[in-house]
């Protein structure tokens, strides 16, 4: 199995109390609270460089993110709208103008999307989706670190025949989330976050897996 070998070039380390200073920093914002300016060309092509630094087991790049401009926003809108009327087709037109209305948020708006099966048939499935996830985490890191908020948004419309037909997704791709990104214009009170206590766990032979620190 091919592994995937990184320069040995010596990277500049990141001082930890900045890096827990952005890690903290980081909150979900929805789409309908960003609005404009969004990311200028040089600042989104940073924001979308740092992806590339995920982790990618046998370099098979399984992922891949794909922008829509304002001038495919339209489009969109109407597959949001087909996509509720195949769930369901008493949708009103009321509901329908709200789910085209989410395709208008946020001036930045991305769709990532995972292939499954490419490349190396030994990496399954999970972990190319590991790797999307690491990425868009990059992503939303950097996108905080430049001052945006930002957003992973998902939905039953992601896997919609008529959205997978826009995106020209193959067989064996599959749309995890779109990703927003735009001016914070309000924001809720950050939430309580977990404690390593309550995710983390030892293994104890004979015993199984106890909770840390017993």
């Amino acid at each position: 199995m091919t592994a995937c070998i990184e320069s040995a070039t010596q990277h500049a380390l990141v001082p930890a109390d900045l890096l827990a200073t952005l890690l903290q920093a980081r909150q979900t914002i929805l789409p309908k609270r960003l609005g404009v300016p969004g990311p200028d060309a040089a600042q989104l092509q940073a924001i979308l460089a740092a992806a590339a630094h995920a982790p990618d087991h046998g370099c098979l790049l399984p992922w891949r993110f794909v922008l829509v401009p304002q001038d495919a926003r339209q489009a969109l809108a109407e597959v949001f709208a087909q996509a509720l009327r195949e769930r369901d087709p008493a949708a009103t037109p009321e509901q329908q103008a709200q789910a085209r209305e989410k395709a208008y948020r946020a001036p930045v708006l991305l769709l990532l999307v995972v292939d499954e099966l490419a490349g190396d048939p030994e990496i399954p499935p999970a972990e190319r989706i590991l790797s999307a996830g690491c990425a868009v985490q990059n992503l939303l890191l950097t996108a905080t670190a430049q001052g945006f908020g930002s957003a992973l948004t998902s939905g039953k419309a992601l896997q919609s025949p008529a959205l997978r037909a826009l995106f020209a997704l193959s067989e064996r791709e599959r749309a995890l989330c779109f990703v927003s990104v735009g001016s914070v214009l309000s924001r809720k009170p950050a939430r309580a976050r977990p404690m390593p206590a309550q995710y983390l766990g030892t293994l104890v032979p004979g015993q199984g897996v106890l909770p840390w620190g017993s």
